[in-house]
């Protein structure tokens, strides 16, 4: 799985981090990071947060 987050779109509501926080967080200036291709262990949250995000800011590349 790999994914892709435009940050410009992004307006921090921050549901991804709730739905994986081993994957989405908060750096110290309160800008998003993420792991682009995470653990295998991950994809389910990884589709939580995808499908929480009020702004669709978060796409998975090359999946349906």
């Amino acid at each position: 799985m790999t994914m892709t987050v435009d940050l410009d779109l992004c307006q921090n509501h921050g549901q991804c981090v709730y739905a994986a926080p081993e994957v989405f967080a908060f750096d110290e200036d309160e800008i998003l990071t993420y792991q682009p291709e995470p653990p295998e262990s991950q994809h389910d949250k990884v589709r939580a947060a995808v499908a929480a995000c009020p702004v669709r800011a978060i796409r998975l590349v090359g999946e349906s």
